[in-house]
């Protein structure tokens, strides 16, 4: 198993309603980290063949900073596209356009990037362009364990979901804080790290189980990642 998820086909109407879902979920969503939690979770549940996910700030100078991502391979091809000033993110995000990705390995694109994102162990990627914010850009990152990993499908659904989060993250008055100073990555790193060794899960699925309990519970993804860090526990209800 190389942690690829496969995901049953899901019908035009099935799929417009749970776009619709998400949309609205996002645009209700008052805490920026959350609202990035919420377009990757819905791109790993969506997308076929999707493996990691994350969505990318680039900020002027090119520098790229990994929000909400599901593992630390999203982290390590970021600071690989700043430190190389090149990469598939940078030019989603400045071209306002899809940049599929099949092959690391080959792709003569970005030299710089590209064999050294492969041997880190991102095969395959897709990027789709998010949002503007003054001099600040947004990209959706969506990686495959396996060269070829996504097809016209999963790019045709993860522009979808692409479109609706942009949609929710440009009516959010909170999208100017998607760019500021407070980074909680680091808790939230923690966070997963104690429920990988307690429940002998994969980073992804602690993501996951973090971002469901932060939904569910209606609080801020931070908290939850606070309250389990410096407790131990998950929050709860009541």
């Amino acid at each position: 198993m190389d942690g690829t998820r496969e995901i049953s086909p899901i019908s035009a109407a099935a799929l417009a309603v749970r776009l619709g879902d998400i949309a609205r979920a996002l645009q209700h969503e008052d805490d920026p980290e959350s609202m990035l939690a919420g377009v990757v979770h819905a791109a790993l549940e969506l997308v076929p063949h999707v493996a990691e996910a994350s969505v990318s700030l680039v900020s002027p100078g090119r520098k790229i900073d990994s929000r909400a991502a599901s593992s630390d391979l999203p982290r390590r091809v970021d600071a690989l596209q700043s430190e190389t000033g090149q990469g598939p993110c940078l030019d989603a995000s400045y071209d306002k356009r899809v940049v599929s990705v099949p092959d690391l390995s080959t792709d003569q694109r970005w030299p710089d990037f590209s064999r050294a994102a492969y041997k880190i162990g991102a095969r395959s990627m897709l990027s789709f362009q998010l949002f503007v914010n003054g001099n600040h850009l947004g990209a959706l990152n969506l990686f495959g364990r396996e060269v070829g990993a996504f097809d016209a499908e999963s790019e045709r659904i993860g522009a979808m979901v692409a479109a609706h989060a942009a949609v929710a993250l440009a009516g959010s008055q909170q999208v100017s804080q998607l760019t500021q100073a407070l980074d909680t990555r680091d808790l939230i790193g923690q966070a997963k790290g104690i429920l990988m060794e307690r429940y002998k899960i994969t980073a992804q699925q602690a993501f996951l189980l973090l971002s469901r309990a932060s939904s569910e519970l209606n609080i801020k993804l931070r908290d939850v990642a606070e309250n389990l860090t410096v407790s131990g526990e998950m929050a709860s209800k009541g």
